[in-house]
């Protein structure tokens, strides 16, 4: 009897597992013999997987305990070998049928006629599955050898072998999905479009909701000039997985792109054969400039007719389709004059004649910005320009730049094709001319820093590439006074990244130059505009104080000493932001406690909490409480400046849990005073904390001080302990000691 072909992978375990135990009565069962293995290649794998399902599920019947299932599955059975019976010639399927009467009481021993009991069949079956499953393995283990041969060929850019390797390695396991786009991918390469669409098709098959056959499926639409085919695959991607709209996004973007590339191209090409006149001159003005080893008069009187022939996106098209990027771009003369620094008048003029073509014919066209960025010469020659000594050189470079960056597009492609580094040094560097130059820098700057991709370039080197440039320019007194906010306002972008924000933190040269604009900011002989910088550099110090570092402690007397002098400023901005900082130093700074204690802080944050707005009553409090933590002064400061401490009390009222805490914390510190806790003997303080204590609120934090601060006023006054009686809140009071030290 020839071993049953079924594939290992669908066998359950209870059929490898549970042989039918023996009973007293016969039970006809009929073999079912699948020849899988023979199928044709081309048969589809859909189908395939459904009869090897099937299949696996009258086995598990005929291989039950129980008497009616496998009555159902030898019926499923028949059926099964007459559909195959019907269906062989079309499929190539043969199937065998061994029908046999099992007479299950009889002997184990299998005998040499056609009749077999049951315990050898299950035997057979799985000594045939457990082959089978050892198969699979080796098939995978070969499969994904071949993949990653595959992989390799094809980074290698030979996308033929890649092709051999994927086709190898669907051979050994044609439901492995990666295998059939990684295949597609490759027929992407060589333009065979079809054939990655079929093989998309299959790896669908295998897995319904495989992103990557979509995406692939995508491009190749996107090849055929199919844009809206290409869009339906590229908006299964978020029906599959929501979260990857973004890279949806980019996809979309692509088909957008490219579909309107061709209609302007086809547009170009028709003014070309229909004899438009902007559209002929174009071509011959390209076709004279291809000339080589021509003066550089020549070249710049060219290119100034070329400028005034292109109006429109039809000759910006046409200038792209006529190789006018390798025209101009691939002259060794123009290429030479470009990258130096020094240049005569004649050198001058060919220089911007080239950046005014640059700016012309990539102004409000993508692909154009594209291909100018992506040609070879064009990212050494920018940052040449970029430093010429040429004043209006250097200009009219920041306004083909700011092309690029007033866009989301255009700054990615000048972040992808630049250096960033090489980029941001260079335009600093503009930023100190005291003339325009210094105002699109700055601009361009502005914009590229708002950028993700930026943020994430510089995690590894802002300390050593970017940082003392910033450093440098909020040093620079020669700055206007606009350029030096704008430079903050930068820094602040780039504090959004953690990674940036903890580089800037740990710099003490930066703190430095911080307070030096504190000290300019707080003189009168600076002249108008001190307010709104002095604004930005507090807001970017309360960012840069969400890091804790041994800098900061370093620099926390200095810093907290500024921001008490502004705390008497009558500027509501200027108030909060001094606060904010402060609450944030000193919990790193002993020294600067101390400090603001002997400065008369809790008299002014008392003030403050009793009119402040919110965030300023927030940030106040939590100052008041690291003070009363630290420093017995702070205590009786307290006891004396907030009467009754009915500040304080009423702050417990608050619906900021945060601000909250704080204030049980500093109340807990003040109770450790002799009268302090009798002069809230008629107050609801205790109701207030045991509310708090008990659970009300949402943060453990918040529970815990207002605990620590209920115990320490039990402590100091037994009568509170009448009252707590009397609100039943021993329990909570016993279950909160815990908490006090």
């Amino acid at each position: 009897m020839s071993n049953p072909s079924f594939p290992e992978h669908q066998l359950s375990r209870e059929s490898q597992e549970s042989p039918i135990q023996s009973k007293s009565h016969s039970v006809p069962l009929k073999l079912v013999v699948l020849e899988l293995s023979e199928m044709s290649k081309d048969q589809d794998l859909e189908c395939f997987l459904k009869d090897v399902d099937e299949i696996s599920d009258i086995l598990q019947g005929l291989n039950s305990e129980d008497a009616s299932s496998q009555e159902k599955a030898i019926l499923r059975a028949d059926q099964k070998l007459d559909d195959l019976k019907k269906e062989g010639d079309d499929k190539g399927i043969r199937t065998k049928t061994n029908r046999t009467l099992f007479n299950i009481s009889c002997s184990s021993t299998l005998p040499s006629t056609s009749e077999m009991n049951q315990d050898s069949f299950i035997a057979v079956l799985e000594k045939d599955a457990n082959e089978r499953a050892e198969n699979r393995r080796q098939n995978k283990t070969l499969a994904n050898a071949l993949k990653d041969l595959g992989n390799e060929a094809f980074a290698k850019g030979d996308y033929e072998t890649a092709i051999q390797h994927y086709s190898e390695g669907i051979e050994k396991l044609k439901d492995m999905q990666v295998l059939y786009t990684n295949r597609a991918q490759a027929y992407i390469k060589l333009e065979k479009y079809e054939n990655a669409l079929s093989d998309c098709e299959w790896a669908l098959k295998c897995d319904k909701r495989f992103v990557k056959a979509y995406v692939h499926m995508g491009k190749a639409h996107l090849g055929m000039k199919n844009y809206e085919e290409a869009r339906k695959c590229y908006k299964k991607i978020t029906d599959i997985d929501f979260t990857k709209e973004k890279l949806e996004k980019g996809y979309l973007d692509q088909v957008d792109l490219q579909e309107k590339k061709d209609i302007q191209e086809q547009k170009a090409l028709q003014d070309l054969e229909a004899g438009v006149e902007d559209a002929v001159l174009i071509a011959q003005l390209l076709t004279k400039r291809s000339k080589t080893e021509q003066s550089p008069l020549y070249y710049s009187g060219g290119i100034q007719f070329l400028v005034r022939a292109i109006k429109d996106c039809t000759a910006q098209t046409l200038f792209r389709t006529s190789n006018g990027f390798s025209i101009i771009g691939d002259n060794c003369i123009i290429n030479r004059i470009l990258i130096s620094k020094q240049a005569d008048t004649v050198e001058a003029d060919l220089c911007l004649s080239i950046l005014f073509l640059w700016e012309v014919i990539c102004i409000g066209n993508e692909q154009n910005q594209h291909v100018l960025i992506s040609h070879p010469n064009v990212n050494s020659q920018i940052l040449a320009l970029l430093t010429s000594d040429v004043p209006e050189i250097q200009n009219r470079t920041l306004d083909f730049i700011n092309v690029y960056s007033t866009t989301e597009k255009g700054r990615h492609l000048l972040l992808k094709h630049f250096n960033p580094s090489r980029l941001f040094e260079s335009l600093t560097r503009c930023v100190t001319l005291k003339d325009v130059r210094a105002s699109a820098a700055m601009e361009i700057l502005d914009s590229l820093t708002k950028e993700e991709t930026l943020r994430s370039y510089f995690r590894t080197n802002f300390s050593s590439e970017i940082l003392p440039s910033f450093t440098s320019l909020l040093k620079n007194r020669s700055l206007a006074l606009v350029y030096v906010k704008e430079c903050i306002a930068i820094m602040g972008h780039l504090t959004e990244d953690a990674v940036i924000r903890r580089h800037i933190a740990g710099s003490l040269e930066f703190w430095d130059s911080c307070l030096l604009i504190l000290d300019e900011c707080n003189s009168p002989v600076l002249g108008g505009g001190n307010r709104d910088i002095l604004a930005v550099i507090l807001g970017l110090m309360f960012n840069l104080l969400l890091e804790a570092n041994s800098e900061i402690k370093e620099r926390g007397v200095d810093i907290s000493r500024r921001c008490l002098f502004l705390l008497s400023s009558k500027d509501g901005v200027i108030l909060t932001r001094s606060v904010g900082i402060l609450s944030r130093v000193l919990p790193q700074c002993n020294a600067a406690v101390e400090l603001s204690v002997q400065e008369g802080i809790v008299k002014k944050l008392i003030k403050l909490l009793k009119v402040g707005g919110k965030k300023t009553s927030l940030y106040a409090i939590k100052v008041l409480a690291v003070c009363t933590k630290e420093d017995t002064q702070a205590r009786r400061e307290v006891f004396k400046h907030d009467k009754n401490f009915g500040t304080l009390v009423n702050l417990l009222r608050s619906k900021d849990e945060i601000t909250v805490g704080n204030t049980a914390l500093c109340l807990g510190n003040c109770f450790d005073l002799p009268g302090a806790a009798l002069a809230l003997l008629q107050s609801d303080i205790l109701k207030l904390l045991l509310t708090h204590a008990g659970g009300n609120s949402s943060r453990l934090s918040v529970q815990q001080n207002a605990a620590i601060a209920l115990g320490k006023l039990c402590s100091a006054e037994p009568r509170y302990m009448t009252q707590l009686r009397e609100l039943h809140g021993i329990e909570i009071l016993n279950a909160c000691m815990k908490y006090i030290k």
